[in-house]
């Protein structure tokens, strides 16, 4: 690489302290908002789904510093793209606490919860989550396939599979799937996004057990969201899709079991 010149540092350097102004702002206004939950919980659920979206745009802004790096410096900044990466998890843990974190459980486990969030429309949910997964996307891309972190972002996407389905209203979603009913092609594109979500997420713990930790609980986990797409095919009806993917885990299971008993032999 050859050698920065002064002009394009001073360039950068002006550029970030201009941006960081706005961040910093970001930043305010989400300690202003904790601030009014933790003394009042009164609307909590529709503050968390606005931090969890100012967290995206948060992280916009430091891909954006990234990519100013890189184009006027020649060098990626590893500090803005792990900020970025640090906001996408803030951002799933706002909503988490909303709808929960859980992953193979009975739609009445966390019914209430999202009950919380009526009147935040079908459009507007899918619309966040295609923004977040976006932005997880793009987090990923800039690091690059080589990143110390990518074993990390197996995670994020599971978590992000999990709020995918977790935002999604069961009692309701199947009389919804008529094209008369308004928000039609939102609901069919989320629920087509989380059960892509759900298999990817399935996917990539078994990759990484298999490529990188060998430790079972990935492999679970793996199994897990698994089962999670299989209680989804079935509360839609989808009886071929759900003995697919029971075929699939059952599968997966007596590798499992064998790896496990390998595992206890050595």
């Amino acid at each position: 690489m050859g050698k920065i010149s002064a002009e394009a540092k001073n360039r950068y350097f002006d550029k970030v302290k201009e941006y960081k102004q706005t961040i910093d702002q970001l930043i305010q206004r989400e300690q202003n908002v904790l601030k009014t939950i933790r003394t009042d919980e009164t609307g909590a659920p529709f503050k968390r789904v606005m931090l969890a979206d100012e967290r995206l745009n948060l992280a916009s802004w430091y891909l954006l510093l990234n990519r100013m790096s890189v184009a006027l410096l020649g060098v990626k900044n590893d500090a803005f793209l792990n900020d970025a990466r640090k906001c996408c998890y803030q951002s799933i843990i706002y909503l988490e606490e909303v709808v929960s974190n859980f992953v193979d459980v009975p739609f009445s486990d966390y019914e209430e919860n999202l009950g919380k969030l009526e009147g935040f429309d079908d459009q507007k949910r899918y619309a966040l989550l295609r923004k977040m997964g976006f932005t997880i996307q793009s987090v990923e891309e800039d690091f690059g396939e080589n990143s110390k972190w990518r074993w990390s972002f197996v995670e994020l996407e599971a978590r992000f599979a999990t709020i995918a389905k977790n935002f999604i209203n069961l009692k309701t979603v199947i009389s919804g799937l008529d094209p008369r009913v308004e928000g039609y092609q939102s609901r069919v594109g989320h629920l087509s996004l989380a059960k892509e979500l759900l298999q990817r997420a399935a996917d990539r713990y078994r990759e990484k057990y298999e490529l990188s930790t060998l430790r079972m609980d990935d492999f679970k986990l793996a199994i897990a969201y698994l089962s999670a797409l299989r209680r989804l095919h079935a509360l839609l009806g989808e009886a071929n899709q759900a003995e697919v993917v029971k075929k699939k885990i059952d599968v997966w299971r007596t590798k499992m079991e064998s790896d496990e008993k390998k595992s206890e032999g050595r």
